[in-house]
């Protein structure tokens, strides 16, 4: 029985955003993770709206094709759109639902320094630790202010790892600007 159990053991990482536009920096975060943490595959879960931000003036359709595009070197990536099937845009809802969906595996939320500064206004931000290890990854600028966040002192360590690596200084809305 527990070779079964070691055989269908996952472990997934996943990638949220609104990908306006995907860009190498999520590629490169992707295969960190993958390599660092032993990770069979990551999902990009590309969300409608990020609650944070204005809508997005390209469509979902586009930015989900372009993703596609951007990552098809990259087999262990898979591009979701969940929002219609769990009836939210919220991550803590996205976590549980890929939890019940995939009960044997571990899950690894995958998220940019710049991110982590503000984790502790989404919505029940605590709970997202508690359901899954959250992986963040330096970010050009933004470790001093994510390394004093509110999030970065009340997680415990052995759920969120701050990951230095070669940073691609790169960003989406830098990408939207061109």
């Amino acid at each position: 029985m527990q070779k079964l159990f070691k055989k269908n053991h996952k472990k997934i990482g996943i990638l949220g955003g609104t990908f306006d536009p995907a860009h190498k920096g999520h590629l490169e975060i992707s295969k960190q993770a993958k390599k660092k943490f032993n990770l069979n595959y990551v999902i990009w879960a590309i969300t409608k709206k990020n609650p944070f931000k204005k809508k997005s003036k390209t469509k979902l359709v586009a930015r989900i094709k372009f993703a596609k595009k951007i990552a098809s070197l990259n087999k262990f990536i898979k591009i979701r759109f969940y929002e219609s099937k769990i009836k939210s845009n919220k991550t803590v809802n996205l976590i549980s639902y890929i939890k019940r969906k995939n009960s044997m595996s571990d899950l690894y939320f995958i998220m940019g320094a710049d991110n982590l500064i503000n984790f502790h206004r989404w919505h029940k931000w605590n709970l997202i630790s508690q359901k899954c290890n959250i992986l963040v990854f330096d970010r050009q600028g933004y470790k001093t202010k994510s390394l004093k966040s509110i999030t970065f002192k009340r997680l415990s360590q052995k759920n969120l790892k701050f990951i230095k690596f070669k940073k691609v200084n790169i960003s989406s809305s830098q990408l939207r600007k061109i």
